[in-house]
């Protein structure tokens, strides 16, 4: 680890500070390929400059609704792929994610010119063409649908899809209120239950917040002031809380990283609502987590904590012994914490944060070739059941609805 409890420097997340702050300025080639080398120093970087080249060529003279070159697009979020660790293959495949439906050349172009399995990923994230006569709710339907079945053949379609509708998202302004709206919903209903499921907290929170933005925008904006009312005083309290802290952590001879954050906006308005209280009442407002070496640290980490502040009865759970389904783990508590004030703690190990930061993409970050760890997805369950399903729903809206119900709901 990089700091330890005796030099601990406090890190404060903002509300939209998730998987990176949004770039300011254009994302250029060089730009990503010094990204996906970073994770694989030995990486085919030249692959991932040839896709670029390709998409480049291909949407030549295109333009977003923004007025920006429309390969601005497949490069930001290409980029969001590399942050996330993904081989060289799927971040060439981002870039060539809308070549065949916006332009001349065809998904069996792309794996021509690119392989099967840079082929295959393009297919699984490329949109069915609209059929004379379907509704615009029949084909949205028709591609979720589409997207999943491909997934549970290679969830780094998902991935793609994923961050294809987080920079989306990003990049919403210049559309029309209604159309701002519908996405949103969407997003919210399917692709942020999505990342959930496969543990990408990242970019769920992300999405969520984006999509209340747009769909509550009187809301969004009440508690986003709020939080930045009290920013500098909450900053203050966090870093008083984790220097008392990480000196008593260090006391007890327990190796810890420390970090701060306010939590995500949407978060905070589910429980307000849940609990049918007020901003000021939410305990989990402010959040500690502290990432430590191993499972036997994580408890004597706890028992640090409890030793400091009384913990709030009903507010302590064990994921480490009982993991989330998407395989997440952590200790949780929230204490009475400096001043009489509610403050949530999380406990890990440095594998925990990977997995509950990247979730599912975690597994490409340390496989040989950038194969994916298929015995942790035989685990997931619920993506073996959307082939199942396939079999026994014909209509896509059918499918879709019992997906938000069935597999979703809970997870919202």
């Amino acid at each position: 680890m990089a700091q330890r409890a005796s030099a601990i420097t406090a890190r404060i997340t903002g509300v939209a500070d998730r998987l990176r702050p949004q770039r300011r300025g254009r994302i250029d080639i060089d730009a990503l390929t010094a990204e996906v080398l970073r994770h694989y120093p030995d990486g085919d970087a030249e692959l991932v400059r040839r896709a670029h080249a390709y998409a480049a060529e291909a949407h030549a003279g295109q333009k977003r609704v923004s007025g920006e070159p429309y390969i601005t697009h497949p490069l930001a979020v290409a980029m969001l792929i590399a942050e996330l660790g993904m081989d060289p293959a799927t971040v060439a495949a981002t870039l060539l994610h809308d070549v065949p439906e916006d332009t001349a050349k065809s998904t069996e172009d792309v794996r021509k010119d690119f392989g099967e399995e840079i082929g295959r990923l393009v297919d699984g994230v490329t949109k069915l063409s609209r059929l004379s006569g379907q509704s615009r709710d029949q084909h949205q339907a028709e591609n979720i649908r589409k997207m999943l079945l491909a997934m549970a053949d290679d969830l780094r379609v998902v991935i793609i899809k994923l961050c294809d509708r987080l920079h989306n998202m990003r990049t919403l302004a210049p559309l029309p209120p209604e159309k701002q709206k519908r996405i949103a919903r969407q997003t919210m209903d399917i692709y942020a239950p999505l990342a959930h499921r496969l543990g990408i907290w990242q970019i769920k929170w992300e999405l969520e917040d984006l999509a209340f933005k747009y769909l509550e925008p009187e809301q969004y904006r009440e508690i986003a002031e709020q939080l930045a009312a009290r920013r500098q005083v909450r900053e203050r309290y966090i870093n008083e809380t984790m220097t008392t802290l990480a000196h008593e952590l260090e006391r007890a001879g327990v190796r810890a990283d420390l970090s701060g954050r306010a939590k995500h906006l949407w978060s905070i308005v589910q429980k307000m609502r849940r609990k049918s209280v007020g901003f000021d009442e939410i305990y989990d407002v402010l959040a500690i987590r502290v990432i430590v070496d191993d499972v036997p640290a994580c408890y004597a980490a706890l028992g640090v904590v409890h030793t400091l502040w009384p913990p709030i009865p009903g507010q302590f759970d064990d994921y480490i012994a009982v993991p989330k389904q998407n395989m997440y783990q952590s200790l949780h508590t929230a204490v009475m914490g400096p001043g009489g004030q509610p403050v949530e703690i999380q406990v890990r190990t440095q594998d925990m944060h990977g997995l509950a930061e990247y979730g599912i993409a975690a597994h490409w970050r340390y496989k040989e070739g950038g194969k994916s760890d298929r015995d942790y997805e035989s685990k997931l369950a619920w993506v073996r059941q959307l082939l199942e399903w396939q079999h026994d729903v014909a209509d896509a809206q059918e499918f879709v609805e019992s997906l938000k119900v069935d597999v979703f709901q809970d997870e919202v």
